[in-house]
């Protein structure tokens, strides 16, 4: 039985496999994979079908047997305070993935705040990351989701940068302080962006000012 939302995507039941807390309010939610998909993708998740569904970008490998989100949860939000209350064999409703938000082979910067790792990193999980430099911005190290592994995979191409704390490995600031006190930066990459609205705004008018063309510039903003 498939379930059509307002915004005209169909929404299927599916039961979780799992919900995670990886860190203080932050969940991975996870589902059985039954379709393709292209990192980078994004799927609508309801608790119920006749509700607006929410958008969250996936962050599992595109090989693994289940698909998964990243998601914190908002106080007050309609969605997530359920959402983090579900436990496997629970039922939710989901769309297929889809969205065009997809790095190539091209050498390219990824630059994410908080949450909006989830697509960079579900391109990692895919073997999708040669000649690719990634930037994460937090508030505070706790919220470095999947540190360790995007250290093992990407060593000196994975920089951190902590807003409010510090740390031996991560850069002390935001990411528009690391990108400000850049030399330079390569003009031949693609720039991808995913996070808040402001976020992508900021580091956009940024990366232009220090001379990367417009096109280079893609974004997924998180709302």
């Amino acid at each position: 039985m498939q379930f059509t939302n307002q915004n005209k995507h169909a929404l299927k039941p599916v039961l979780i496999t799992g919900n995670e807390e990886i860190s203080p309010n932050v969940f991975v939610v996870s589902w059985k994979r039954e379709e393709e998909f292209h990192p980078g993708q994004v799927v609508k998740i309801a608790i119920d079908p006749n509700e607006p569904p929410r958008i969250y970008s996936i962050c599992s490998g595109n090989q693994e047997e289940n698909i998964s989100v990243l998601f914190n949860v908002k106080p007050g939000g309609v969605l997530t305070p359920q959402l983090a209350k579900k436990h496997a064999g629970d039922l939710i409703y989901v769309s297929a993935p889809y969205g065009s938000f997809s790095s190539d082979d091209s050498p390219a910067t990824w630059i994410a705040t908080g949450t909006g790792i989830a697509p960079f990193y579900s391109m990692i999980r895919s073997g999708r990351f040669r000649n690719k430099r990634l930037i994460h911005g937090v508030s505070y190290i706790n919220q470095f989701y999947f540190e360790d592994y995007l250290r093992k995979e990407l060593g000196s191409n994975y920089i951190c940068c902590c807003s409010r704390e510090t740390g031996d490995l991560h850069f002390p600031g935001r990411i528009t302080d690391y990108l400000k006190k850049a030399e330079e930066l390569p003009k031949g990459d693609k720039y991808y962006l995913c996070g808040q609205a402001l976020m992508v705004v900021e580091v956009r008018d940024l990366l232009i000012e220090k001379g990367i063309p417009y096109d280079h510039i893609y974004a997924e903003i998180y709302f």
